[in-house]
């Protein structure tokens, strides 16, 4: 497939780590060659059947740049949870990230 976007735009490192049960923290680092007004924007689906929903608690660095999000009342289910970070910078297109994650196994 053909991703728009400028390549090492993408975030790098993804990964959630479950606390508690109930509460779920997410990190990402800024794309290597993202411009540095790139602002990055997480989506998630818990499962085919759920709609997406954006993160309403972001995780930012001293840029004010989105890094990370905190979810909380998460339920795990048996489906794969499905992640999308995508960004928007003035200076270019920025290519997105996906990935299906078994939150049962995190």
């Amino acid at each position: 497939p053909v991703f728009a976007g400028m390549n090492g735009s993408a975030i790098e490192n993804f990964s959630c780590v479950i606390y508690n049960i109930f509460l779920m923290n997410c990190t990402w680092q800024a794309g290597r060659d993202a411009p540095a007004d790139t602002q990055y924007f997480l989506y998630w689906q818990k499962s085919r059947d759920e709609e997406k929903m954006e993160c309403e608690l972001y995780i930012k660095d001293e840029n004010c740049r989105n890094m990370g999000c905190i979810f909380q009342n998460v339920s795990i289910g048996i489906e794969k949870a499905y992640f999308l970070v995508n960004g928007s910078s003035k200076a270019s297109l920025i290519q997105f990230y996906d990935e299906y994650i078994d939150l049962y196994k995190v």
